[in-house]
């Protein structure tokens, strides 16, 4: 790999194919150029350092224009264009106009037109270990007994995002019944508001208090159950909303109500100041607060964690919150972005009312969470799943059938998944 000021030119060394491009390598952009660097054959890598990621949005095509050397071998005009989600797709290009109608000049008409047809959706492809030494004993006991499709959750109108939602992990599917078909529209109807007293008394047999078998570790009959575990896995940036995050634990604490939270995800240069000023307040709440050690520590946490919050104002994927599911989380996310692609509705909230409220209720019921069958099959967006449509994307087989007709022996291209449309030439 090739960093920074690092500039030797392995490309006039070694016959490389496919050039990979990451002005932001680190977080999930690292797992990416990783996960890519280590599976596909005949690529180089030019990287910078994750640091103030808008001024690497606006810049780092300039700065690599300049420092990447040329070579016969590349060429940077794209002939597909991929995404790694829908909602990022249809926000870059119907972005198009508005952005060149800015322009003083030269203003290219119909661009988007031209760009749509080579566009793909190709989702992040994530590696999900195997954390089954990690988790405590309801959630193995969920995972093996709750395999079952719960189909009702499936967002209206994108039955083929969510036709396959089973437990995280787990890889056998069955057919709805009517009884699961009402159970999923009950969960469906508890993202509005509704009375508070329906919290607690008006959830049905599913939300009763489990048998003691299936108490949470640490629990026996009659004890009050172990406060609720809220993690927030996320850069430590304002784009992640943490000042949202931060206000709701706060009226959590103000109400009197027993939970604890791990503030997880890498930090940067500039730290928001609401991490330092809600940390004292929410001192005797903290579980775990800042970057794990390694990634065996974040994902036991991850684990033992019972809610994941997303409180995000710009998200095109979203791979702390997979990972977070795929340790059985129940996820909480805005009813925007990418988050409906991915998430059924009763994992939506729509205003910071209904966060707090979804909470609150979880906070004096957390045995509705470690109860709950989470329906998002992970493994659609694992390596293992995703891996060959990569491998024949960075192809130039894979090209050619894109193409129609690229020539054989011709260059594969280059690849830059930290800018919202990802190049393939």
């Amino acid at each position: 790999m090739v960093e920074s000021s690092d500039y030797v030119s392995l490309v006039t060394l070694l016959p490389m194919s496919v050039l990979l491009v990451e002005p932001f390598y680190g977080g999930s952009h690292k797992q990416l150029i990783d996960v890519l660097r280590e599976n596909i054959d005949d690529c180089v890598v030019y990287t910078l350092p994750a640091k103030k990621w808008h001024w690497r949005a606006r810049t780092s095509a300039l700065y690599f224009m300049q420092n990447i050397p040329e070579s016969p071998s590349y060429s940077l005009v794209a002939d597909t264009v991929l995404f790694n989600s829908t909602f990022n797709m249809e926000s870059f290009l119907t972005s198009m106009p508005s952005f060149f109608k800015s322009i003083p000049d030269h203003r290219p008409k119909d661009l988007d037109s031209l760009i749509r047809p080579k566009c793909q959706v190709l989702h992040f492809p994530i590696r999900f270990p195997d954390v089954t030494r990690f988790l405590p004993e309801h959630k193995l006991h969920r995972r093996t007994i709750g395999s079952h499709i719960n189909c009702a959750t499936a967002v209206p109108g994108d039955m083929h995002s969510h036709s396959h939602l089973i437990v995280a992990g787990s890889s056998s599917s069955q057919p709805c019944s009517e009884s699961e078909e009402e159970s999923g529209q009950q969960q469906d109807a508890a993202v509005t508001p509704e009375p508070e007293r329906d919290t607690e008394d008006q959830r049905g047999p599913e939300l009763q208090p489990p048998p003691a078998t299936l108490l949470p570790q640490g629990s026996h009959p009659g004890a009050q159950p172990r406060p609720l575990h809220i993690v927030w896995p996320h850069r430590w940036e304002h784009d992640k909303d943490p000042e949202l995050f931060f206000r709701t634990l706060l009226k959590l604490k103000d109400g009197g109500l027993r939970f604890q939270v791990s503030v997880l995800g890498e930090t940067f240069t500039d730290v928001p100041d609401i991490f330092a000023e809600a940390r004292v307040p929410l001192e005797e709440h903290i579980l775990h607060w800042g970057y794990m050690p390694t990634k065996e520590d974040y994902l036991k946490v991850l684990c033992n964690a019972d809610v994941v919050i997303s409180t995000a104002k710009h998200e095109f994927f979203g791979v702390a919150m997979l990972e977070a599911v795929h340790c059985g989380c129940y996820p909480l996310c805005p009813k925007a972005l990418v988050y409906p692609e991915i998430f059924p509705a009763e994992y939506l909230y729509s205003t910071p009312d209904q966060l707090c409220k979804r909470l609150r209720g979880f906070c004096k019921r957390p045995d509705v969470v470690r109860r709950h069958t989470i329906k998002v099959d992970t493994s659609m967006y694992s390596w293992e799943v995703l891996g060959d449509r990569f491998r024949s994307a960075l192809s130039v087989s894979g090209l050619t059938a894109t193409q129609g007709g690229q020539a054989e022996g011709s260059p594969a291209g280059c690849f830059s998944p930290s800018l919202e449309p990802v190049g393939v030439s």
